[in-house]
């Protein structure tokens, strides 16, 4: 159990009161917790997991192995028939796992571990092509909030993966804005959206072009009304 807050004396009656009713033990500071190793100084708190790449590395086999630089070649290719089957699934399962779980303190590598593009590509699986999203979030410099994962449906063309990803996008930052509002953070102000898609950018401002969205109608109301509250700003970029 981890403990923490601005009230020492409160932290100190809590803890009194748990060893009236639990047998624990008071292990000091925080040090280490589920793989996580904490350290404190006067700039903050700072998370590493060395110990747990090391063990993962080890549990993998491959402690000799080169080492590369990630993310992952740009345009590398895979599908479910590239390779052998790996002998023991269930671990294959586990390393999987646990490199999601190390996402938490390197999400530079989230790219390895999910094999994805930051925005959208399209039909990029070679075996059923879906299309693959990505979207992060930062504030100030902090990077506070990431995924990618594979669209569940097939999208008919460029634009309709980069609008669906869109949405995708949308729904994660109304969460967020209502996280940080509980912590007292301050979102009047709409969030700037970068996007590399020109034509999703249009049918986000643009509200007849039926033949070409009914498909996708409930994503471009859903993005069309926060784009028009004031929540999101879309701004194009270069890819």
């Amino acid at each position: 159990m981890i403990i923490t807050g601005d009230d020492v004396q409160g932290i100190q009656d809590l803890k009194r009161f748990l060893g009236q009713h639990f047998e624990m033990k008071d292990l000091g500071p925080l040090s280490y917790f589920l793989g996580l190793e904490v350290s404190s100084s006067s700039d903050g708190c700072y998370l590493t997991q060395a110990k747990y790449t090391s063990d993962l590395i080890s549990r993998a086999g491959i402690t000799d192995s080169k080492i590369v630089d990630t993310p992952i070649e740009y345009n590398n290719r895979l599908n479910t028939h590239d390779g052998e089957p790996l002998p023991d699934a269930t671990l294959y399962r586990q390393l999987v796992g646990s490199l999601v779980y190390l996402t938490i303190t390197r999400p530079d590598i989230s790219y390895a571990v999910h094999i994805a593009y930051f925005d959208a590509d399209w039909a990029g699986d070679p075996t059923d092509r879906r299309s693959t999203i990505g979207y992060c979030f930062l504030l100030g410099d902090s990077l506070i909030s990431w995924r990618s994962k594979k669209q569940s449906v097939v999208a008919r063309s460029s634009t309709e993966a980069e609008y669906r990803a869109l949405a995708d996008t949308t729904a994660e930052l109304l969460w967020l804005r209502w996280l940080l509002q509980d912590l007292g953070i301050d979102c009047s102000t709409a969030v700037l959206i970068q996007c590399d898609n020109q034509s999703a950018i249009q049918i986000a401002h643009n509200d007849v072009f039926h033949e070409r969205t009914k498909h996708i109608e409930i994503d471009c109301h859903f993005v069309r009304h926060h784009l028009l509250q004031g929540t999101l700003q879309l701004h194009s970029v270069s890819s």
